[in-house]
């Protein structure tokens, strides 16, 4: 049975923040992309590091 249109039920993400809808896009040297796939839970270690490089800033 397909996933009805407009599912009020479907996977949700339970993040302390909301997500920006713009992504933030960097180049990476080669082999990065690959080797950060592989870290459990990268994205959100990676949004906890820039918030500590803008904390740093200021």
């Amino acid at each position: 049975m397909p996933f009805q249109k407009r599912n009020k039920l479907g996977a949700k993400k339970f993040l302390p923040k909301p997500l920006d809808k713009q992504p933030i896009c960097f180049k990476g040297y080669e082999g990065q992309k690959a080797q950060l796939k592989t870290v459990p839970n990268w994205q959100e270690r990676l949004r906890e590091y820039v918030e500590q490089l803008i904390a740093e800033c200021e």
